[in-house]
């Protein structure tokens, strides 16, 4: 592997925005995929994120494929649907942004959390970013499940080497850190115009 398995994807960052500094649909949702590989190296305690992770992509994706040019601005997705009033169904893209900004979100922390604790156990990692994300907004029966799943967590060296590849993995993992959280807090600032933020599961 060319670099660490964060290469792609921070190359991929510097297209998220036009010109105009409008969020593209294409490109984000690319950037999302390009960190499914890392996902991957998780084995089963990523399952469920990397299952719903993918699922809201396909979900964004189909969507933006019915009408590329329509849809090339992230956000005209989310105004369609808030005008006609479906945009908190547990099946429209709305919900499907939301819950894919917050999963990255949950990695971002862990990342940190990989750079800042390096005592800490996989497990500690990611149920400490588990905490500060996704926690608050899963229910009973998804916390549970997240919480026996994130145990399968693996050994935290064996990680390390698996996704540096060739590359300087603390240093892309920290500019990764650095890079993608700003378009994913401007996802959060336009759901919360609408008071669309924080939709439970």
């Amino acid at each position: 592997m060319e670099g660490s398995v964060f290469t792609p994807s921070l190359e991929g960052m510097k297209h998220i925005k036009s010109p105009e500094g409008e969020m593209l649909t294409k490109p984000f949702l690319d950037v999302c995929k390009l960190i499914l590989p890392v996902l991957d190296k998780f084995g089963s305690a990523m399952s469920l994120v990397k299952s719903d992770v993918g699922g809201n992509i396909s979900r964004l994706e189909k969507k933006y494929e019915t009408d590329p040019a329509k849809y090339n601005h992230l956000y005209s997705m989310v105004k369609e649907e808030v005008d006609c009033k479906t945009a908190t169904d547990s099946s429209s893209c709305t919900n499907g942004l939301l819950w894919l900004t917050r999963a990255m979100d949950f990695l971002v922390e862990l990342f940190r959390n990989l750079l800042a604790h390096p005592d800490w156990t996989m497990t500690e990692s990611c149920t400490d970013s588990y905490g500060k994300t996704l926690k608050k907004f899963h229910g009973w029966i998804a916390s549970s499940a997240f919480t026996v799943a994130l145990k399968l967590a693996p050994d935290r060296k064996k990680f390390m080497e698996v996704i540096a590849g060739t590359g300087d993995v603390n240093a892309d993992m920290e500019k990764f850190c650095s890079t993608f959280p700003p378009f994913l807090e401007e996802n959060h600032k336009y759901l919360a115009k609408f008071g669309l933020d924080d939709m439970k599961a």
